[in-house]
Formats: C-alpha cells, structure tokens, sequence
C-alpha cells in the first residue's frame, strides 16, 4: 500500500478517484485502531446515508505498524465505493487520531462546513447525518452531539442501558450547555477555524477526555452547544466491558477527567484550583446519599457506586492519578 503524499505525521494511504473536493461540504472523520471487521461495518452505514448533502470519508487508521484498518478499507477507496480519504495517523493515541482527521479535513475540502465523528465501533442509523446537520441549523448550534445508544453482545444485559456509564446524558433535542464526548458529534468549520492546534490535547490520548476538555473549551469561548436525540449511532458494547473491574475503572477515569477539565476552565481565576478541590470533597461526602438514592431507584449497586468512584477518582485526580484505559485501546 504505497503513500500517496506524506507529512511528519499523516500518510495519506488512498483518495476516492475523482474525488471532487470543492463540492464536500461535510467530512465524517472516523479513527479506527485494531478493528477491521468492525471499521468496514461503520464505513458500510456512513456510505448508507440518506442526504442529498456531499459528504466525503476521512479513516484515519491509528496503528501505524500493522494497519489492518487501512488494509481492508484501502480497496473501498481506492475502486470509488467510499469518497473520501484514507490515512495514516502515525502519533498512537485517541487525541492524535482525531488532530490528524480534522486536519486533513480542513485542508483536502476546501468548501467544508463541518465535521461529523464517528467511531470505529458504531454503526448510524440512515438518517444520521441529515438529522445532526438540520439540528445545527434549526438550533443555530456550532457543535451537535447525539447519543450512543449501547448493542450488548450478551442477550440479558438490556438491564445495563440505563447505567450512567452507557446512558446518553441527554434526552430530548434542544440547546445545552455542555457536550462530554466525541462518539457521535458534529463541529461547524468556524469553530475548528477558531480553536487553538492541536484541537485535542495529547495529554488524554490514553485516557480519554480529549473530546470533553475540547467542547468545554469551545463553550468558554461562546459556541453554541446543541443535542439531537434523533441522531443516534449504535455502539456495540463488548461482554468485557460489563465486568465490574471494567466499569469501576471507567467511572474513576470520569472523575479524574472531570477534574482536570474543570481545573483548566478555571485556571487563572482566583482560587480556582481551591474551588475545584472543594467541590471534588463535597461530591465525595454526598456520595453516599446519592448512591443509597440510585440503589433505591434502579436497584443496581454498579448503577448506585457510579457516584461513589467518580468523586473517588475527583480527588484521585488531586493527586496525580490517571486512568488511561485506552494505553491497550484493543482490551478496552
């Protein structure tokens, strides 16, 4: 698989013949790390899209070594069944996959108005893409996120839906004020044209958090925050991410990445960092009431100690501590 064109970091490994880059208005960045039977099925519903809008693909395949992504894709690229782009992210990690996509977004289509995201264990439903572009319009939104609704692999886990790990935070369409991830997102081009490089800050690559400390970023600077519940992608969910050792660790990495967001949104502002921690305490001491609450409301103790580990991993994060779940993203 020679390389059509090379920089430090991005190899573009194959573009759609005759791709016609000033008609590309919308660019759906997809990364994909070690999942090519998975990646092919996403690709599958994105080319599925029911819009008259011109869209075009962008993978960008984050194992750089052995590329079993950009293998199997490079074929649908290069015969003209996807449109879009087909690159090497060479930096590991979840912030440099997503740099490296909207990058190469913004310099292949030139007309571009935005950048849809979705990832390589997701498939969208046909209507996807249309219905997060018209949200942007009718909400007059810089930045739309949608829900992941969770596919377990198990057939008896549907009692796992509601879980604060897997459930959406919102639950109708309308205007909100804050966006935590990046699985199902649309961000207008003038907000990437306003937002310093790289987009993503690396120091999450392993951890995750990326995506929230970025929209936190774009809501200080005044873009408009929007959710469509009617956008939805489909996210499988693996039987090992249903073991407690596996949600414990992911509800302890939310806590420490919401305090290391909270703490740069408040950074240079008196006692910012003071505030931060004494917020972390009394989340830590109502804890408990929340949980006894949640235990009695869905009668889950994982759902009721979700509070309990993110104010854990809050102050955790005081200290330094850091949970980076994606170092092995293919046990993840």
């Amino acid at each position: 698989m020679p390389p059509i064109s090379s920089s430090e970091n991005i190899t573009v490994v194959a573009r759609s013949p005759g791709l016609s880059r000033d008609s590309i208005e919308i660019a759906v960045t997809l990364p994909t790390y070690k999942r090519p039977e998975q990646l092919l099925a996403t690709i599958e519903s994105v080319m599925a899209q029911a819009t008259a809008r011109k869209f075009a693909l962008v993978v960008m395949e984050n194992d750089a070594e052995r590329h079993a992504g950009a293998d199997a894709a490079a074929p649908l690229f290069e015969n003209g069944t996807v449109r879009g782009v087909l690159i090497i992210a060479h930096e590991r990690g979840n912030c440099c996959a997503y740099n490296a996509g909207w990058s190469t977004a913004l310099s292949e289509f030139p007309n571009l108005r935005y950048v849809q995201v979705i990832d390589d264990d997701e498939i969208a439903r046909h209507d996807w893409l249309e219905r997060m572009c018209a949200a942007a319009e009718s909400l007059d939104a810089d930045i739309v996120g949608g829900p992941q609704v969770p596919e377990f692999a198990r057939p008896d886990s549907d009692h796992w839906r509601n879980h604060p790990v897997f459930s959406p935070p919102y639950g109708e369409t309308g205007r909100v004020d804050a966006l935590y991830s990046s699985g199902n997102l649309l961000v207008s081009k003038r907000v990437l044209d306003a937002m310093p490089r790289p987009f993503l800050d690396p120091l999450f690559n392993f951890m995750g958090g990326g995506d929230s400390d970025f929209l936190s970023r774009a809501a200080t600077k005044g873009f408009n925050l929007g959710w469509c519940a009617e956008a939805v992608v489909v996210e499988t969910i693996p039987d090992r991410r249903l073991e407690n050792e596996w949600i414990r660790s992911r509800s302890l990495r939310n806590g420490v990445i919401s305090t290391l967001v909270e703490k740069r949104k408040r950074a240079g502002s008196p006692f910012g960092s003071l505030r931060v921690a004494a917020k972390s305490l009394a989340l830590l001491a109502a804890s408990p009431l929340r949980a006894t609450a949640s235990l009695l409301r869905t009668g889950s103790m994982s759902a009721a100690l979700y509070p309990v580990h993110v104010a854990l991993g809050r102050i955790l994060a005081e200290f330094g501590y850091a949970n980076e779940q994606y170092r092995h993203a293919e046990k993840n």
